[in-house]
């Protein structure tokens, strides 16, 4: 998930310009920093994570997964005996701060990899420095396709456009719909990749596109012009990718209100979704996400959920799931590398990675982004239910 802001289009310049040429999953050349062998007694990993401004309930999630992962991990004694220290650093969800967090955890020798940043926004910031530097970054939640991966950024949510894509099968496949409409923020990266990710995807899969609507941003508060003209289109599906902010007391509402009765649909922005009035009205809604309490088809959800509960006293989110799925991921390259643990070393065994976690199973492919199962979320009396878990093809 990513938030809209002038960052998210500045640091995807930055990433445009300093992008790698060739980092397609192999080895690559490194410098002496990158080769050098990491020793002592304690396993360090890095964090950056947003714990303060509009998406710290993100960050902070993240940081919970992080920690529940890295205490079970000392718990069970380490990685290759060694104790395993996470050194948190909070980027705000700002885009310099974010590099000066990341270079201060780089500059540190004994820092073998990152886990982090939690939004798009900072994540593009940091791209260009993880190569730089050459430190292993995995991003849990920065979904954006515009963001440079596969050289030494890699993300362990999927992308936009292939959530779209996902959806509109599950529209064609699961729902048997054949009349779609899309509502997207023309002025949200998010919001209108994955739109138009679906629409591409619907069509492909021979379903008709009979209304195609937008919105000046994904923060607006009235949208009933659109939907009423998507619900004289006859379609029979909603696709609408915005966030669970605007969705939740907005969208839905005013598209009932406009005598929209068939499905709607979003991307993992609906996560936590606001609702507001009959929770009636929010029935036959659908959103794809990364994790589900529910899904009794993947054996660790349980007990990650159980530990989770212990440690916190809340239920974990699709946040907490990322970010301790994104730990294991490091320690599954760190147990790899072996002995020569070296920045390096590590790189390449998350390049190519096969993982099984809390949020799927997947493999990790040319452009460091996972090629993963898709659980899809089915809102009954307003409470997010388990539906299906889609396999990739």
């Amino acid at each position: 998930m990513k938030f809209s802001t002038k960052l998210a289009a500045a640091g995807s310049a930055v990433v445009m310009a300093l992008s790698l040429a060739g980092c397609d999953g192999g080895n690559m050349n490194y410098p002496s920093g990158a080769s050098a062998v990491i020793t002592g007694d304690t396993i360090v990993i890095g964090s950056v994570t947003t714990n303060s401004g509009s998406a710290a309930a993100y960050g902070e999630a993240e940081l919970q997964g992080f920690q529940l992962a890295v205490d079970e991990i000392n718990a069970a004694g380490g990685i290759d005996g060694k104790q395993v220290a996470l050194e948190s650093m909070d980027d705000k969800g700002d885009a310099t701060e974010a590099s000066n967090a990341f270079n201060k955890l780089a500059g540190d020798a004994n820092v073998v990899a990152v886990a982090g940043p939690t939004i798009s926004a900072t994540t593009a910031a940091i791209a260009p420095l993880a190569d730089q530097t050459q430190l292993v970054t995995i991003s849990p939640a920065a979904t954006s396709d515009s963001i440079e991966t596969g050289g030494y950024l890699f993300r362990t949510c999927f992308k936009d456009s292939y959530q779209g894509e996902v959806a509109a099968r599950f529209a064609a496949e699961n729902l048997k719909v054949k009349k779609v409409a899309v509502l997207y923020g023309t002025g949200d990266p998010y919001s209108s990749g994955v739109g138009e990710a679906f629409a591409k995807a619907a069509e492909e899969l021979g379903l008709e596109v009979v209304a195609k609507e937008s919105s000046s941003s994904a923060d607006d508060t009235e949208y009933s012009a659109q939907l009423q003209k998507i619900q004289a289109a006859g379609a029979e599906l909603l696709y609408a990718p915005y966030y669970y902010s605007v969705a939740g007391p907005y969208i839905i509402p005013q598209a009932r209100s406009v005598g929209f009765d068939g499905y709607v649909m979003g991307p993992d922005g609906y996560d936590g979704l606001k609702l507001t009035g009959d929770k009636s009205q929010y029935d036959g809604t659908f959103y794809t996400t990364h994790y589900s309490a529910d899904d009794e088809s993947n054996s660790k959800v349980q007990d990650f959920i159980t530990n989770f509960r212990k440690k916190n006293g809340s239920d974990p989110n699709t946040f907490s799931a990322l970010g301790y799925d994104t730990i294991y991921m490091i320690k599954q390259a760190i147990e790899e590398a072996g002995d020569n643990l070296t920045r390096a070393a590590v790189r390449d065994a998350v390049a190519g990675m096969e993982f099984e976690g809390v949020t799927g199973s997947f493999t990790m492919d040319k452009s460091g982004s996972p090629t993963k199962t898709v659980i899809v979320l089915e809102l009954k009396d307003g409470k997010p239910t388990y539906n299906t878990t889609i396999q990739p093809k």
